[in-house]
């Protein structure tokens, strides 16, 4: 319990509220004179001995349920009252039933629910850990829900009661299994949303400072000012020296290679199980870098610093190429990257626009991918990490989800940095909820902060 109060301190400091070492210790010490039993006197002990403001009351009332809480309420199971003729029909039922759609309902009906990896699995899919704060968790869990097939799981539930009928069950035994199931489903999305929003708070508590700078590094692109990216500009170089010492730190601790345990066993089983030789696993080499940046409007800003970011980073790498899409695609001139790396974002875009002339309306990443694929397929290859940075927005032309597949199984690994938030995906003419699920790695870079993160671990994979 000390730990998880030490946590919820450092989440508490994440969300802005002043508690200094003497006040910690204060309640680590009421914590140990009053206990945790009684759960209204643990958490006024808390609340007394760590917030000072009024206006820190609402931070406190909403983190102290996701690190003290239960997890949300406890699922049952459906099939204990039923005999074991209508356990199978249940059963059979449901392995009649479609992939995702008939796990969902596996955890309806079992009440046992996803194991912990499984949430955790999902709530990285869902981008949990790139969200900025814990407002937008509910944004995550609701995406977090889509994946899990809650969007469709009404259709379901009537087809599962269908088959139920059919097999013979009777109705009373029907609605009530129905009523387990509807408690579960709302167990399951509380407990979603529990999950989400702790991992953000302890996500922002232990964010490396190592990365950020000031404040207007966890600015939005879309809301700085002229004087604000003149100052990010700046910043970047800092950030570019930062994560190069970072990628050589990492390649010098693995250049011997990571002790290949299994290997060693294997290797000396000659020698009757006693290891003398040791194997180490082969080091990791520098990434070869693909990407593909929408050169729109809305995306300027991002890309912009993407690039500056990656091209800076071009000895940490084996290769990279870049091109710029909107109604068609180019490959980035190195005159762009030049007036980049100068800080001359101005004359850069305007040499792209010459290339690609803006017109309302005109992104057509569906065409470019079918223009990438025809023409060069040839820069990709197995140990490629291709890096797609865009909204996903395509203004309702054809998404092309077969040629995404296609490069997906072709590439090491397949990245989408989106600018947008979360809760905008899916949304109008966005693709990025079909998109999403396709791609390795999904990074929400709206701000330097993230972009920058994103990039590092990137450079470490």
């Amino acid at each position: 319990m000390e730990d998880r109060v030490i946590e919820f301190v450092r989440g508490l400091r994440a969300a802005g509220v002043r508690v200094s070492l003497a006040e910690s210790m204060d309640a680590l010490r009421a914590v140990e004179v009053l206990g945790i039993v009684n759960k209204d006197l643990f958490r006024e002990s808390l609340r007394a001995t760590l917030v000072k403001e009024a206006d820190d009351f609402a931070a406190f009332d909403e983190l102290f349920p996701l690190y003290f809480g239960s997890g949300g309420p406890a699922m049952q199971n459906a099939s204990e009252d039923l005999s074991p003729d209508e356990q199978q029909m249940l059963q059979a039922a449901l392995q009649a039933m479609s992939g995702r759609l008939q796990q969902l309902l596996d955890w309806l009906t079992s009440g046992e629910g996803p194991t912990k990896e499984e949430l955790e699995e999902l709530a990285r899919r869902a981008g949990a850990e790139w969200a900025d704060n814990p407002q937008q968790a509910r944004w995550v869990t609701r995406r977090m829900l889509q994946q899990m097939g809650f969007a469709h799981l009404e259709d379901q539930i009537q087809e599962l009661v269908q088959r139920l009928q059919e097999m013979g069950m009777s109705q009373q035994v029907i609605e009530k299994l129905m009523g387990v199931v509807e408690a579960n489903r709302e167990a399951l999305a509380e407990q979603v949303a529990q999950q989400i929003g702790l991992q953000i708070s302890q996500q922002r508590a232990n964010r490396p400072e190592d990365l950020h700078g000031s404040d207007l590094m966890y600015k939005p692109f879309h809301s700085l000012t002229a004087v604000e990216m003149d100052i990010l500009r700046k910043e970047v170089q800092r950030l570019v020296t930062q994560l190069r010492t970072r990628a050589a730190l990492r390649r010098k601790r693995g250049s011997k290679g990571k002790f290949d345990s299994k290997g060693t066993i294997r290797a000396n089983q000659r020698y009757g199980g006693v290891p003398v030789e040791l194997k180490y696993k082969k080091r990791k080499l520098k990434p070869s870098l693909v990407i593909l940046c929408d050169v729109s409007r809305s995306t300027e800003n991002v890309v912009e610093f993407m690039l500056h970011l990656t091209h800076a980073l071009h000895d940490q790498v084996s290769k990279m190429k870049s091109f710029a899409f909107y109604d068609r695609l180019v490959e980035v001139p190195n005159e762009v990257l030049e007036h980049i790396r100068h800080n001359e974002p101005d004359a850069a875009f305007e040499t792209l626009r010459q290339m690609l002339p803006y017109r309302p309306y005109g992104t057509d990443l569906g065409s470019c991918l079918e223009t990438f694929c025809q023409q060069h397929l040839n820069v990709v290859n197995g140990r490629t990490t291709l890096i797609i940075l865009g909204d996903g927005r395509n203004n309702y032309n054809a998404p092309r989800i077969d040629l995404i597949k296609d490069l997906q199984r072709r590439v090491r690994k397949l990245v989408w940095f989106n600018p947008e938030q979360v809760r905008e995906w899916g949304t109008g003419d966005s693709d990025m909820l079909e998109y999403a699920p396709l791609c390795d790695e999904v990074f929400s870079v709206r701000n330097l902060a993230q972009l920058s993160a994103a990039v590092d671990k990137l450079l470490a994979s």
